[in-house]
């Protein structure tokens, strides 16, 4: 378990190392510049890239960040929030994305799996209408049209929800953001929880247990459950990644600060330390949670190795 860990992270490393090099060089070649003023004058301009040190080569500018980085400096914004560093950025803004990510994909993940197993396990015409009603529509139709339809009924219509993110009650600011976030997480889920749970109850290993007089619940839930979780927490890491760094039209939309919205104007103002702090964050977030992931086998499924095979 140690040997891979070190492989991997080191592996995580070098992919990040590589992710900011490719993400300077193109930011090189991109339009415009952080100081796009009309009321600054080509010397005032050529003083800020001074500053900055946007004056010195890529090269050269990408190794003096990896050192400042390691030290825990990501830079200072040069446009959108003048000198204010990207770290302070990012900590008014990260948690309220990150809760409500992990809102949404827990909602999503709980209810997905809850309708995927049950439906597969009882066969009831009503719980398959359920279930392709939702798989549908969360697959069918956007976080954002959700978001819109809710904004309009229990927002506008009702009054029960504020239509706006309200820091001052975050719960109950949470609850169309989190909903909206987690229609497509509950589908995805139910879809192979219940695709899953079809295919192992048809397994030769199921039939003997059944064949030695086994309970159900006990079938269920020593062989059903757990063989049917692999493929299935694969979808959840992905999906787990895309909430926390796509939301960013829920949170336009419910005038939510999170990273997401910190990115389009970051994107928007060519403020490039911005955008590459944050490409840093989304990054690592997708590294760690694959990570986490990958150790997730091992411990449903020991017959998973971290090498890479399988012990038959």
């Amino acid at each position: 378990m140690a040997r891979y860990l070190v492989k991997r992270i080191l592996i995580s490393i070098a992919t990040l190392l590589v992710i900011l090099f490719v993400l300077f060089l193109l930011l090189q070649f991109m339009p415009g510049s952080p100081f796009n003023d009309a009321k600054l004058s080509p010397e005032q301009i050529e003083v800020l890239n001074e500053k900055y040190g946007l004056d010195k080569p890529v090269v050269e500018r990408f190794f003096t960040y990896i050192v400042n980085m390691c030290k825990g400096d990501l830079g200072v914004s040069y446009s959108l929030s003048q000198d204010t560093p990207i770290t302070t950025l990012i900590k008014t803004r990260f948690p309220v994305t990150m809760a409500i990510g992990f809102a949404a994909m827990l909602v999503g993940t709980i209810f997905g799996l809850l309708l995927g197993f049950l439906t597969s396990f009882f066969k009831k015409k009503w719980m398959n209408f359920i279930y392709h009603f939702f798989t549908i529509l969360g697959i069918a139709a956007p976080s954002y049209l959700a978001a819109m339809l809710f904004s309009l009924l229990f927002g506008y219509k009702l009054e029960w929800l504020p239509l706006l993110y309200d820091y001052r009650h975050p719960v109950i600011s949470s609850i169309m953001p989190v909903v909206a976030l987690s229609l497509p997480v509950i589908a995805i889920v139910a879809r192979f929880s219940k695709a899953e749970s079809d295919d192992v109850m048809k397994s030769d290993y199921v039939l003997l247990a059944r064949c030695q007089g086994l309970k159900r619940s006990t079938i269920i839930m020593r062989y059903i459950i757990r063989n049917s979780l692999i493929p299935v927490i694969t979808t959840m890491g992905t999906l787990l990644v895309g909430l926390l760094t796509g939301s960013l039209v829920i949170e336009q939309m419910f005038s939510i600060q999170g990273i997401g919205q910190l990115l389009t104007d970051a994107i928007t103002a060519n403020d490039y330390n911005v955008v590459i702090g944050l490409s840093f964050i989304y990054s690592l977030i997708y590294i760690v949670v694959m990570l986490i992931v990958d150790i997730l086998y091992c411990v449903i499924d020991p017959r998973v190795r971290l090498t890479g095979k399988s012990k038959a």
